[in-house]
């Protein structure tokens, strides 16, 4: 236990190590039935006299506070054997001014987590459109487990230490090699191993944005982007999305009147309409980010997800060479804790990113980095990818056959093609932040609009549902719990 002394305060020693005690029991960070070091013990670690420990037990022990146990040694009272009756500790502490600054606002972009609003209700069962994950269900914990040991059984000391600062060059080279029948051609040298997409995204953002940059997005668009591009200070600019993604006929004026550093688009199923983008557009997007130079960062994030249609080049495929960065990542397939992405780039900014990796993390995980190569060399990964694909288009079609049964005539919503998402409009004179706490208390959460806007206005109406995260009769069963929150609150503004 290290306790800070300050032996040149008038405040006595024993007293010191008393208040210390203390406020952690009254913080909780001293929990019940937690031993305390023996007196000998620590006043030799304090360097102070051990009659000194013993008098600042005595005072915490006559306050109730804790109690010997006969040759067992001292310990935390419970609660209920306080002497100092309900008191408990105000949480408050004296801050410095600087702290000021970071109270008010809130980091831009950020939302609540409606999944934990769910939770709070206490409903007996609760059914969540809000995660931006698959099915934990379908999540291959024991095959991983058993990758895991079999690499720490071949591998040794070298799956734990930090391995090279691109990341595990057999996993890089595996990259490539999906990549490849995905129409991408890129080499080894320049895959970088990252964190989850949401690391990629910020790597490129902190190595290419600075305070007072404009970037082109999507609106809407994934929020976690829209968030950090704020938190840098670089001024999002949306660009509408339809059923075929950006509209990209606005965006060579959009880049006359901006001057913008770097384009974001999710080209594939974006997040959270679904749209895909078009093949056209795709070309016409790559054309005018070369005619203007600026940099493409696109995010595949569920590109393998594809329940119909035709599949659509990557833009990083029609890239000729260092115009477009692309991401993606294990994560949303495997396990969301798996935190396991990459960028495709080359060029002087791949060296750049890799710099900026260092500086954040030093290195992604090289166990589990060394655990997905194996997995997916051995073929799981593409059964995996196979299994949810399927399952995941049938709950496509049964959230889709849920709207039209359940939700009013004038709810708007595009078929998806693939991905997590559907998104749904609202009439006008209904807002999802006010039918969120409705839905709540029925039961079902949803993700509202406002945050996948530059301007989070713009998104009042609007709604996220994932649907694949819940089985069929779950689905069913949640939008008709979604159909009855909208009812009321149609009633409400009615009445």
């Amino acid at each position: 236990m290290r306790i800070p002394i300050d032996r040149e305060s008038d405040v006595p020693v024993y007293h010191q190590v008393e208040e210390f005690i203390r406020q952690g029991i009254l913080s909780g960070s001293l929990q019940a039935e937690t031993r305390l070091p023996a007196s000998r013990r620590l006043g030799a670690d304090l360097g102070i006299n051990r009659i000194t420990i013993e008098k600042a037990y005595g005072e915490l022990e006559a306050k109730g506070l804790i109690y010997t146990r006969m040759g067992s040694g001292t310990y935390v009272s419970t609660q209920q054997r306080f002497q100092e009756g309900s008191r408990t500790p105000n949480g408050k502490i004296s801050l410095p001014m600087w702290q000021d600054k970071f109270a008010n606002p809130a980091m831009p972009g950020l939302a609540e987590d409606e999944d934990l609003l769910l939770l709070a209700s206490g409903h007996p069962d609760p059914i969540s459109f809000s995660t931006g994950i698959g099915d934990a269900n379908l999540f291959p914990v024991d095959d991983f487990r058993k990758v895991i040991q079999a690499v720490l059984k071949r591998d040794g000391m070298a799956a734990l230490e930090y391995g090279e600062r691109e990341g595990y060059q057999p996993l890089r080279s595996m990259i490539v090699q999906i990549l490849a029948s995905q129409g991408v051609q890129t080499q080894a040298e320049n895959v970088l191993i990252t964190a989850g997409s949401q690391q990629a995204i910020s790597l490129v953002s902190q190595t290419i944005l600075h305070a007072g940059d404009v970037v082109l997005v999507e609106k809407p668009t994934y929020g976690g982007a829209l968030s950090l591009f704020k938190a840098l200070g670089a001024i999002p600019i949306g660009l509408p999305v339809d059923e075929n993604g950006m509209q990209v006929d606005q965006l060579e004026n959009a880049l006359r009147m901006h001057h913008p550093k770097m384009i974001y688009t999710i080209p594939n199923f974006q997040n959270p309409t679904g749209a895909c983008m078009s093949g056209q557009r795709r070309r016409k997007l790559i054309s005018l980010a070369d005619q203007y130079n600026i940099p493409i960062l696109e995010d595949d994030f569920v590109g393998d997800l594809r329940y119909e249609g035709f599949a659509k080049p990557a833009l990083k495929s029609l890239d000729p060479g260092g115009r477009v960065i692309y991401i993606s990542t294990f994560s949303k397939m495997l396990m969301p804790g798996l935190r396991m992405g990459y960028i495709v780039t080359e060029g002087p900014l791949f060296k750049r990113l890799v710099e900026w990796k260092v500086l954040n993390d030093l290195a992604s995980s090289n166990l589990l980095q060394r655990a997905l190569e194996s997995y997916v060399t051995v073929g799981r990964y593409q059964a995996h990818l196979r299994k949810a694909t399927q399952m995941y288009g049938k709950r496509c079609e049964t959230v889709i056959k849920a709207i039209h049964s359940y939700l009013p005539v004038d709810v708007r919503f595009t078929r998806p093609q693939g991905g997590l998402f559907i998104w749904l409009r609202l009439p006008e004179n209904l807002s999802a932040q006010e039918l969120l706490p409705l839905a709540i208390k029925k039961g079902v959460s949803f993700t509202v609009g406002n945050p996948f806007f530059p301007d989070p206005q713009e998104g009042e109406h609007c709604l996220r549902l994932n649907f694949v995260a819940e089985p069929p009769d779950r689905i069913e069963q949640g939008i008709i719990r979604l159909s009855e929150a909208i009812q009321q609150l149609q009633q409400q503004k009615s009445g």
